[in-house]
C-alpha cells in the first residue's frame, strides 16, 4: 500500500513539475542548473522529481545540488551526503557562517527569515556565477507562492508574490520553482514516504508567531469551506486585471476624460472610413 501511494504521488509531482515547467519555459536544452538543496522537504522533492525528468525528458540538461551550510548549531549533514552520493547526483555543500551574523543583527522573537535569505542569496548567486550555472532552481511550491500573495496584500500594502521564472536585479541569474503547481501537502506525504534526510532550520523553525504561518491558518480555514480557495488564489496570480485595480503607473486616472475623447473620436474617423455592409451581401 505504501508502495502504491509513494507511486501515485510521485506521478502526480513529475506531472505538475513537468507543466509547470513547459508552460514557464523554465529548463532548455544545455542549461546548467544548479539545484538549492536546503535539507528540507521541498528542497529535497524537488532534486528528486528533477532528477526523474532530466533521465526521461528529450533534452540534455546538467543539475548541480548545491547546499549551503549556515553553520547552524547541531548541523549534520551526513545523511544528506550519504543519500546524493547513493544516487550518484553531482553536490556541493559550501559552509559560509550566516547564522552568527544573523543572530547577532536581529533580536530575539523578531523574524529572522529577511537577513537570513538575503545573505544565503548573494552566497547562491556568487556561486552561479564563478561556476557558471544559469538557471538556480527554488523550493517554493504552490502554497508559498499564495501565502506570499495574501502576506504582501495583508501586510505590505503590495500585490505581489513569487514568480516561477524570474531575472534577478543584477540581470544576471534566471530563478526557476519548478514545483509553483505542487501542494504542499502532496510534498510533504511525498517527502516522509521518501524518508528524506531531512535538516531542520533552527532559525526559522524556533520561532512560532511567523506571520506566514498565520495565514497559513488562515488559508487552510478558507479551504475547509471551499476546497478551490487555494487553487483559486494561485490563478488568480496569472489572470491579473490592471484596469479594475487603482495603480495609478498603469492607468491615468486625472486624464481618462482626454483620453476618451481623443480615442473616440479617432475612433468615430475610422468608422467612417468603413464601407457599408450590402444589404444584400447576406443573399448572395
Amino acid at each position: 500500500m505504501v508502495s502504491v501511494k509513494l507511486e501515485e504521488l510521485e506521478k502526480k509531482l513529475l506531472h505538475y513539475t513537468g507543466k509547470a515547467i513547459a508552460d514557464f519555459n523554465m529548463i532548455q536544452h544545455g542549461d546548467r542548473v544548479m539545484v538549492c538543496l536546503s535539507g528540507g522537504k521541498d528542497s529535497f522533492t524537488m532534486l528528486r522529481i528533477l532528477s526523474l525528468l532530466q533521465k526521461r525528458a528529450k533534452i540534455d540538461f546538467e543539475i548541480l545540488a548545491f547546499t549551503l551550510d549556515q553553520a547552524q548549531p547541531g548541523w549534520n549533514d551526513t545523511a544528506l551526503r550519504a543519500w546524493l552520493e547513493d544516487r550518484k547526483i553531482t553536490y556541493e555543500i559550501l559552509t559560509r557562517d550566516t547564522y552568527s551574523i544573523v543572530k547577532e543583527k536581529i533580536p530575539e522573537g523578531q523574524t529572522y527569515c529577511s537577513l537570513c535569505s538575503r545573505l544565503r542569496r548573494g552566497i547562491i548567486y556568487r556561486y552561479a556565477e564563478e561556476k557558471g550555472y544559469n538557471k538556480i532552481a527554488l523550493g517554493h511550491h504552490r502554497d508559498d507562492l499564495i501565502r506570499t500573495l495574501l502576506m504582501s496584500i495583508l501586510y505590505n500594502g503590495e500585490i505581489r508574490s513569487m514568480p516561477p521564472k524570474l531575472l534577478s536585479d543584477n540581470k544576471k541569474h534566471i530563478l526557476i520553482r519548478p514545483l509553483s503547481y505542487c501542494q504542499e501537502a502532496d510534498i510533504a506525504a511525498f517527502a516522509e514516504l521518501m524518508k528524506f534526510p531531512i535538516i531542520p532550520c533552527t532559525l526559522c523553525g524556533s520561532q512560532e508567531n511567523l506571520i506566514r504561518k498565520k495565514v497559513k491558518r488562515l488559508i487552510d480555514q478558507l479551504a475547509e469551506e471551499n476546497p478551490k480557495v487555494p487553487s483559486n488564489i494561485l490563478s488568480a496570480l496569472s489572470s491579473i486585471k490592471p484596469s479594475q485595480l487603482m495603480d495609478s503607473d498603469y492607468w491615468d486616472f486625472k486624464n481618462l476624460e482626454k483620453s476618451r475623447d481623443l480615442l473616440g473620436n479617432s475612433a468615430e474617423k475610422q468608422d467612417a472610413l468603413q464601407p457599408l455592409n450590402d444589404p444584400f451581401e447576406s443573399l448572395l
